[in-house]
């Protein structure tokens, strides 16, 4: 069995704690590896290694770095079958999906690439008699990620290219289900040109959190993943006067008006809510027709395509739909909520539960599910169930649709569907979730723009991404200068004699 390692000062270490995770082949449900988990000590010293190495990155100018990251771009695009097939091993979501995680990663390294007019500060001249004023975006110094199961190319490569193009050293503690394809990207980032030190991987558990919280070298920590664990690093990190951008659950609705082309919505449902298995915190889990003859329709439009989804291994290639959850702690947490919805009255219209595949008995797969007439006080509806899980809201005015989504504790993702242009730009004014799509299902903004939710999706004053993840990884520096004018009366400069 393979015995993964961490990636400090520029190579691959063996952990000295004696602790493992397994990790699965969510397909088969066999061990492939064991990960090792930090102690607080080994922590410690790659953030203290990370701390020696900052400085000379740091003063590293940006152009410099930016090559780094442009040579970094074309080390992903070189190894993406490679990462792909190293993604889905371990996680089980298909081919496509995995070089979709990779891909979406990759477009914020190419981002980052533009450091040098991101990292521009601004002037004014003549700000007072002779003085002049400027302000500089200085890094941080060591800054650290905490990243999820569910895009373990994507969101390590989110927080890392800005932190590392902002001159920053950076430590990533990923998720342990899903480890080899953080520590292949930390490998790629050597062979692009970064230092060693700059960028470690630490594979743990909560003990290697605590360590990056509590550690006073470390100046701010990035996370995503549940809310109530978002909550806590958000508190414990702040505490500790760290900065702290924490994204937490989801639970998106879609809204479909009765103007609107009902084979588009469907088509969009199914790939929104399905695709991963569902385990994306920008899946569509809840949609929510508006009036009772567009509620019947979706339903018709749904279920047939719903009942042909295929779901195997990502080994089966394109012939499949969406592969196994990751663990079996994930599956039956799925299948208990399913129950819950049952025993609770709604209704189920596409029933998976019984979901067998020959050959993967024992691997980790889940059969899609739809349900009618959900209503608000079912746990299928208040909890995020981060599987392949349809629910149907029916809905008898715009006003009560668009409430749903408003009054849901989370506020990552949403979405309307339809031809009126005066309901979509209310419903994009109005509703109070952070990233809106108007006939689009998956509202993710481009690497350019800024990923973040609202409500109890996100801590944290700014986004991932963009704009924002810049002025997040550094510090301003404000300067205010006046020289003594070296002017004679008639206007001629007068220079001192050095001696």
């Amino acid at each position: 069995m393979e015995e993964l390692s961490h990636f400090i000062n520029g190579q691959r270490v063996k952990g000295t704690s004696g602790r493992f995770a397994d990790v699965f082949n969510p397909a088969t449900g066999e061990v492939q590896a064991r990960v090792p988990l930090a102690t607080k000590d080994e922590m410690d010293a790659a953030i203290a290694a990370a701390a020696e190495a900052q400085p000379k990155w740091g003063a590293t100018n940006p152009q410099k770095r930016g090559r780094v990251m442009m040579e970094f771009v074309r080390l992903i695009n070189r190894d993406m079958e490679k990462l792909a097939e190293a993604l889905s091993r371990e996680h089980g979501k298909t081919i496509p999906d995995a070089k979709g995680d990779v891909q979406r990663g990759l477009e914020v390294i190419e981002f980052c690439i533009g450091a040098p007019h991101l990292l521009k500060g601004e002037f004014t001249d003549s700000a007072g008699p002779g003085i002049d004023m400027y302000s500089m975006r200085q890094p941080l110094g060591v800054v650290a990620g905490i990243t999820p199961f569910n895009f373990p190319a994507m969101i390590p490569l989110w927080k890392m290219g800005p932190a590392l193009s902002c001159g920053n050293a950076f430590i990533l503690k990923p998720s342990e289900r899903d480890p080899s394809v953080p520590l292949m990207l930390a490998e790629l980032a050597k062979e692009a040109g970064l230092p060693d030190g700059i960028l470690q991987v630490v594979n743990g558990d909560k003990e290697s959190v605590d360590a990056i919280l509590d550690n006073e070298t470390i100046q701010a920590v990035g996370f995503v993943g549940s809310t109530p664990i978002a909550q806590y690093i958000y508190s414990r990190a702040t505490a500790n006067g760290k900065r702290a951008q924490c994204f937490g659950g989801a639970k998106n609705h879609m809204i479909i008006l009765p103007d609107a082309d009902m084979d588009q919505a469907a088509d969009a449902l199914v790939g929104a809510g399905f695709g991963a298995a569902g385990e994306r915190c920008m899946a569509i889990s809840v949609a929510v027709p508006v009036g009772e003859k567009t509620a019947d329709m979706l339903i018709e439009k749904l279920v047939p395509r719903i009942e042909k989804l295929k779901v195997g291994p990502y080994t089966a290639g394109a012939d499949v739909d969406y592969g196994p959850v990751v663990t079996a702690a994930a599956k039956q947490n799925i299948l208990g909520l399913v129950q819950s919805g049952v025993d609770q009255g709604a209704e189920l219209v596409v029933d998976g539960r019984d979901f067998n595949l020959q050959g993967y008995e024992d691997g980790f797969f889940v059969g899609p599910h739809l349900f009618d007439r959900v209503t608000t006080d079912m746990d299928i509806y208040k909890k995020e169930i981060f599987g392949p899980v349809l629910c149907q809201v029916r809905a008898e005015t715009y006003e009560e649709a668009i409430g749903y989504a408003m009054d849901h504790e989370y506020g990552n993702g949403t979405a309307i569907f339809t031809r009126d242009g005066d309901a979509a730009r209310d419903f994009a004014s109005r509703i109070n979730v952070g990233m809106v799509g108007i006939n689009v299902p998956i509202p993710v903004p481009l690497a350019y723009h800024t990923f973040g939710g609202w409500k109890k999706s996100g801590f944290g004053d700014l986004n991932q991404h963009g704009p924002d993840s810049f002025r997040f990884y550094t510090r301003t520096k404000t300067v205010t200068s006046r020289w003594p004018s070296g002017l004679k009366e008639g206007g001629e400069f007068h220079f001192k004699q050095m001696d």
